[in-house]
């Protein structure tokens, strides 16, 4: 019999412990992400000796995000949520350590690799969230995803916030003033691993599916579900499916272009007001404490107020919010670039970009799993995983070169006019919905 080994355990009891230890193990995990935004521009500025390269740590953490998504979900479900995301979670520990070990050799390339192997890190926290909802109740998915979402506040809040501690520790130990901080990144992916390792158990995905008695046990599903190509071919079979993959993927590409040039341009701000020019590379304590903080608050901006976000998703209507997503977006984008010369306007940019992310990504992938058929949605959410962290990657890449072209108010204004053309498909989607509903 399926439930043979299972008929004693008690689901929800063990929903409540899976969504606890998710959380716990993201708010862990989020302190590595948030010192490599916060910093991984300055170190590859440093390391390369060209602003050219400043978004290239973001750059290869999002493509290796992206690439990792699909492969990762396939792993989850084949050995289940617990191994998936540990694996991921174990490869960015080691990622953290090569920049500790990048930034003391003074070596660009194990900077690059450091980096790509933090994505891995990202994948498996973007996998979390689908993780907090395969044993929940129909009626307490969204409150317990939007728990697993939100807890990822509290540690990627504190990880720019813990730089200049880092520093400290870092310089200590003899590591330069930029490795110190991935000493905290390190011992939270270690934590949030282990964690998951020993109390992720029943597995929560494995134990839905003998319970469901929707595959025997220890059975594989076809790798094709998890394929790239039928994702794709099941969000084409619908319009309001592309439009809603788009709005996400457009808005996690405009909000990882701006954020991660805005470490750079506060430490040109800064260093500029106190020595009369710009253009250092040293990287000062009032600097980084700026930069830490306007990165935490860019990140409470992202998740903070994520359970807000699916609140007016469900009350207002999933268009309407993402519309609110992208004016917000566009405002970052004006607030961010007109005020470039004042630290509290590119602050306040970067918080209201967090909330235009937040807004567009939960109405949007709210809506993506809505507008396909409910064998497809697991394959089109790692779809969406996917091309999300590819167009992070293109963000970071093109940033760094707008930014040496054009400047931060050129690279904001480039950001802005690509949220124009998304706002104004969702528009017209909204005006062509209201004769129909009306008929």
């Amino acid at each position: 019999m399926a439930l043979t080994r299972t008929e004693t355990i008690d689901p929800a009891a063990v929903q409540r412990r899976s969504v606890v230890l998710l959380s716990a193990a993201q708010l862990l995990s989020g302190i590595g992400n948030g010192a490599t935004l916060a910093i991984g521009s300055l170190l590859a500025v440093q390391l390369s000796g060209s602003e050219a390269w400043a978004g290239s740590v973001t750059t290869v953490l999002t493509l290796a995000a992206a690439v990792a998504a699909l492969p990762l979900a396939g792993l989850a479900e084949r050995r289940g949520r617990r191994i998936g995301l540990v694996t991921g979670l174990l490869a960015a520990m080691f990622g953290a350590l090569l920049v500790i070990v990048a930034a003391t050799a003074g070596s660009f390339v194990l900077l690059l690799l450091g980096g790509a192997l933090l994505g891995l890190g990202s994948a498996a926290n973007l996998q979390a969230r689908f993780a907090a909802v395969d044993l929940a109740e129909p009626e307490h998915r969204g409150r317990d995803l939007s728990t697993v979402v939100w807890s990822i506040t509290v540690g990627a809040v504190a990880g720019p916030n813990l730089i200049q501690p880092g520093a400290a520790v870092g310089q200590a130990l003899g590591l330069p003033a930029t490795a110190g901080p991935f000493i905290f990144s390190v011992a939270g992916l270690l934590l949030a691993s282990g964690l998951l390792l020993a109390g992720l158990r029943p597995d929560p995905l494995l134990l839905a599916r003998r319970l469901g008695g929707a595959e025997p046990d220890g059975g594989a599903p076809s790798p094709r579900r998890r394929s790239l190509s039928l994702g794709l071919k099941a969000v084409r079979s619908s319009p309001m499916s592309l439009l809603a993959l788009a709005a996400v993927v457009a808005a996690h590409g405009i909000m990882v272009s701006i954020m991660s040039m805005t470490p750079l341009h506060l430490q040109q701000l800064v260093e500029g007001s106190l020595t009369g020019h710009h253009g250092t590379h040293h990287v000062g304590t009032d600097a980084l404490t700026i930069i830490g903080f306007t990165i935490s608050l860019h990140i409470a901006g992202m998740f903070a107020l994520s359970p807000l976000m699916g609140w007016l998703t469900d009350k207002t209507g999933r268009l309407p919010t993402i519309a609110l997503g992208y004016v917000l977006l566009i405002g970052a984008a004006c607030v961010a670039g007109f005020g470039q010369h004042e630290p509290v306007a590119v602050t306040a940019g970067l918080v209201i970009l967090g909330l235009g992310w937040s807004a567009a990504t939960i109405a949007g992938s709210t809506l993506l799993a809505e507008s396909v058929p409910q064998e497809q949605r697991v394959t089109v959410q790692g779809v969406s995983d996917t091309l999300m962290g590819a167009a992070g990657a293109v963000g970071g890449g093109f940033s760094g070169v707008l930014l040496a072209w054009l400047g931060y108010p050129g690279l904001n204004l480039a950001a802005g006019l690509l949220a124009g053309v998304v706002i104004a498909a969702v528009l017209f989607r909204m005006v062509r919905k209201q004769p129909a509903a009306a008929a």
